[in-house]
């Protein structure tokens, strides 16, 4: 079976993208925050804050991050998957 590389890789920066936003909303709400899991984020995505606005900063780069993952998974998937079936 093979891999739609385009809409995988859609899927993966959509999933990733939301859940950034959603953690980040989470860590809003609850004020369950401690300074190494901001820091460990901060440095990943540049620009994220635990904020309203950092939640959109989140969800573009956690698209983008999961787009790239994913499409890197699905194009690897497609070229290795019908070697192992013979």
């Amino acid at each position: 079976m093979k891999l739609n590389v385009k809409a995988f890789a859609l899927a993966g920066g959509i999933t990733w993208g939301f859940h950034w936003f959603g953690l980040t909303w989470w860590y809003i709400f609850t004020k369950g925050i401690t300074h190494e899991k901001v820091a460990f984020v901060s440095d990943t995505y540049v620009g994220f804050t635990v904020s309203p606005l950092g939640s959109l900063v989140a969800l573009a780069w956690g698209f983008l991050d999961g787009f790239i993952l994913g499409l890197m998974f699905s194009w690897l998937y497609n070229k290795i998957a019908p070697r192992l079936r013979s």
